[in-house]
């Protein structure tokens, strides 16, 4: 799955701190800026936040992510992995927790096809490494 669905789907999942939230939300206005706010991807993201554990949801923003190859914008990719990051430093040490199908284990995350381990998130062939 690429950075910028990865981000979207674990923000939801952890968007409990203000922090959180707006990374979440400059992502999100980023996306709805660049590609219009009635565009397919503005539509997918805002349906994802109704229902977030929909997984035909969540795979609807990935096609769309895809579609509008925000997966290449380098801004995108920068306030997607901004989210990661701050979603790592908030639950650094959190239990193994699921959300649709996304996993965070002691501050590890594994969403589909990323993987997480030693304190490392692997998204494609990008390693974001923990802090010590």
């Amino acid at each position: 799955m690429d950075t910028i669905t990865t981000a979207i789907i674990a923000g939801l999942a952890g968007i409990s701190t203000d922090a959180i939230k707006d990374s979440y939300n400059a992502l999100k206005g980023a996306c709805k800026k660049k590609f219009g706010e009635t565009s397919d991807l503005a539509e997918a993201i805002d349906k994802l936040e109704k229902k977030p554990k929909s997984e035909g949801r969540q795979t609807t923003l990935k096609e769309e992510v895809e579609a509008t190859n925000a997966h290449e914008d380098a801004e995108i990719i920068q306030l997607a992995q901004a989210l990661l990051e701050k979603l790592k430093e908030q639950y650094p040490t959190q239990k193994t927790t699921t959300i649709g199908n996304a996993t965070a284990t002691g501050g590890d995350a594994t969403i589909t096809h990323i993987e997480g381990s030693a304190g490392d998130i692997h998204i494609g062939r990008r390693v974001i490494h923990e802090k010590k």
